[in-house]
Order: structure tokens, then C-alpha cells, then sequence
């Protein structure tokens, strides 16, 4: 399975990231890539980018390199509420959304039951992608998630970050893989890379998914047009990469 897109991607507006933007995209075309979403950290992170940084998109060029660049936010959940820390104002222009547990920024406690979070997340229509769901600290009905996930056209992320800063998430990591292809839930596979030797590394996030034999057909970022296919149908949006 060769992914072509990397739709989860940091850099050093974020001072954990530290690459920029342009060295992120060398680095892709460098790997074969198609195309890229830089989707930073929203501002409940201690070092994220001020809320201005997601309402100026428009003074970046869409084609860098040679590949095409989709530009979101990994907003934070802050609570079971499925609350998020960007107002809709500026939800609604943003191209990616993932919306991901972290816990500087998640309200409820570690342990128990954290389904409501993730059912309560997905009937915000501006959420694309549901970020990093692997953590034992966070538990969660995965039939229940992810059977609503393909209710409601969210995709699922494999993320290849986890297989190496949180070996904890790995078994979950895998259980939920097996349900998106139990359900024929949609998936996204990403780097969640912070430098930009990482950008399109998925490598052991691929080799897991072979070896439970996942359709490729359910990789929604498996091309940059399959993946430009979903997010337009989903945003209603026609998109124009130029340089």
C-alpha cells in the first residue's frame, strides 16, 4: 500500500514542530507525494499558532513544489461536550479538520468511558477526521464509534506517529483498524509529522494494515484525487491548486 498524501501535518508556527512550511513540502515531493494538508495545532495548545494564523490562508500559494497544499487545523476536544477550541466562524473556511484528544486541553478525566466525546464530536458537520484515537487513558465503544463514523462520512486515522512516540496505543491502534474494516468506515493514514524528514513517513502504519489484509478502497488519502474527491463532496468546495 503506497499513500500519496499526508493530510496531518505540523510545522514550527507550533515551537514543538520544526520545520517550515516550504521545507515540508521538498520533503514531500522528495518522497513521491501528491499532496499535503498542513493542519497545526489550534490555540489551546500552549505554543500554537494565534487564531490569525488559520484566517489567512489565502496569502499561501496551493502548489508548492509541485504538490498540492490543503490547509486545516488539528483543533483540540475539550470536553465530553465535543466542544472544540476554533469558533464555527472560522471552522467553516478550513479545509481539513481533525479533531483530536489531548490531555493539556481535554477537561475530563483519564480512564472511564470517553464515547460520548467522540459521538458528540462527529455531529459537528465542519469535522473531517478524527485524530490519534489509539490512547489507553481515553477508552471508547469502537464499534460504536466507528460504525457512527461511516454514519456520519468521518474518517478514522491511522496515525504513524503513534506506532513510535505511543507504543501504548499500538493493540488499540490495530482494534480500531479492524473495525473500520468490519463497518467499511473510511480511513486516512498520516504522518502527524513535526519535521519534515517525517512528512510521508507511514510506513509502519501501512505494514500493520497489510498484515490485517485492510481494502485500500476505504484509504480515502490514498491519491491526492481520491482524497480531493472526499473533501469536496464533504466541504461542497471546489478546489484550485496553483502555484
Amino acid at each position: 500500500m503506497k499513500i500519496l498524501t499526508d493530510v496531518h501535518t505540523h510545522t514550527n508556527v507550533s515551537t514543538h514542530a520544526y520545520s517550515t512550511l516550504h521545507e515540508n513540502m521538498v520533503a514531500a515531493k522528495n518522497r513521491g507525494l501528491e499532496l499535503v494538508a498542513m493542519t497545526n495545532h489550534a490555540p489551546s495548545i500552549g505554543d500554537a499558532p494565534h487564531i490569525w494564523h488559520f484566517m489567512y490562508f489565502k496569502a499561501l500559494p496551493r502548489m508548492i513544489e509541485g504538490v498540492k497544499l490543503l490547509c486545516g487545523a488539528e483543533v483540540n476536544v475539550l470536553n465530553e461536550s465535543g466542544d472544540i477550541d476554533i469558533p464555527e466562524s472560522v471552522l467553516c473556511d478550513l479545509e481539513v479538520v481533525i479533531a483530536s484528544i489531548h490531555p493539556p486541553t481535554y477537561k475530563e478525566e483519564r480512564g472511564g468511558d470517553h464515547t460520548k466525546t467522540w459521538l458528540n464530536i462527529m455531529e459537528n458537520e465542519y469535522v473531517d477526521i478524527l485524530g490519534h484515537t489509539g490512547s489507553p487513558d481515553y477508552p471508547f465503544d469502537i464499534d460504536a464509534v466507528v460504525k457512527r463514523a461511516k454514519e456520519k462520512n468521518k474518517c478514522i486515522e491511522i496515525n504513524n506517529h503513534s506506532f513510535i512516540s505511543r507504543p501504548q496505543n499500538i493493540e488499540i491502534c490495530r482494534e480500531i483498524a479492524m473495525a473500520c474494516k468490519k463497518y467499511e468506515t473510511p480511513v486516512v493514514v498520516n504522518s502527524d509529522a513535526h519535521f519534515m524528514s517525517k512528512v510521508g513517513e507511514v510506513s509502519l502504519a501501512t505494514e500493520m494494515l497489510k498484515e490485517i489484509d485492510f481494502p485500500e478502497r476505504l484509504v480515502m488519502n490514498l491519491t491526492a484525487e481520491r482524497f480531493i474527491e472526499y473533501i469536496s463532496k464533504k466541504k461542497n468546495k471546489v478546489f484550485k491548486f496553483e502555484e
